[in-house]
């Protein structure tokens, strides 16, 4: 997630296109100096020497290995500053379209890429695997950014009537309890926590309960339920037999089933606290 000079002057001249491989001329081994050094002996150094002819044409291979090679590097790391700068190019315009808190998650695995995305514009950020696998991660993000930008995101399956940490998208298991990971994650500084049931997410019959009540009443930060939304009863349900603090929802807005608005204004006829 960084941005960098798209070109390295030293190494490629961008007026001409030309490669400059100056910095990458090579040198003759050891076992290459003494094959020359016979052929001069028994041929003397002219400009006519087999040997040096030879020698010459040895160089000249390895320059222009040397040459692809670095040519092959500065590509590939273009390449890859392209991608960053486009997903940062994503981040800021969607930042000037919208005036609501707006948190981003996704490849975050170090402070760095914390302070490029809030310097992009957005309000928070998400970690989940990265925050499993270096809980200290959340510590210095908190300690440097504040606990209000700091969401620690949990994907939780029940396996054996107990919840689990997933991470890696959901693909790989951890073998933590996701309440004991709800309550490390609060001591080590996240300000929130987005928690998703894999059990139910992409259901659309209702978020887990259970879950999200057990999770709540086990810490005192903010919880976003997220998985399984699919009617304006099942938000209702989670935030207040789930206690939630707030609910996630995805599919029920990208296909209009319902509006923001419309999920607002029943929240609201339900005596519940709600910002139109």
């Amino acid at each position: 997630m960084y941005k960098a000079k798209l070109w390295d002057e030293d190494k490629w001249n961008i007026h001409s296109n030309s490669y400059n491989s100056s910095k990458y001329t090579s040198i003759f081994s050891e076992d290459k100096k003494d094959e020359q050094a016979y052929h001069e002996q028994k041929y003397g150094s002219g400009e006519k020497n087999p040997a040096s002819d030879y020698m010459r044409k040895e160089e000249q291979k390895d320059k222009e290995e040397s040459k692809a090679e670095g040519i092959f590097e500065h590509l590939e790391e273009e390449k890859k500053e392209k991608h960053n700068i486009e997903e940062d190019e994503i981040q800021f315009k969607a930042a000037k379209q919208i005036f609501i808190p707006f948190t981003v998650g996704g490849g975050i695995s170090a402070i760095d890429d914390i302070r490029v995305l809030l310097n992009a514009g957005a309000d928070k950020v998400s970690i989940n695997t990265s925050a499993v696998k270096n809980p200290k991660l959340i510590k210095e993000a908190a300690e440097k950014f504040g606990s209000q930008c700091i969401v620690a995101a949990i994907d939780a399956k029940k396996i054996k009537n107990k919840w689990k940490v997933f991470i890696k998208g959901g693909r790989q298991a951890t073998g933590l309890s996701a309440v004991e990971w709800a309550k490390k994650a609060e001591r080590l500084g996240a300000g929130e926590i987005l928690l998703t049931s894999m059990d139910k997410d992409g259901t659309k019959d209702g978020y887990d309960l259970e879950l999200t009540k057990k999770i709540s009443e086990s810490v005192n930060i903010p919880i976003i339920a997220s998985g399984g939304a699919g009617s304006l009863k099942s938000i209702e349900k989670v935030l207040k037999e789930g206690k939630a603090d707030a609910a996630l929802a995805a599919s029920i807005f990208h296909y209009k089933k319902y509006s923001i608005k419309q999920v607002k204004r029943y929240l609201q006829n339900k005596g519940m606290r709600v910002r139109i």
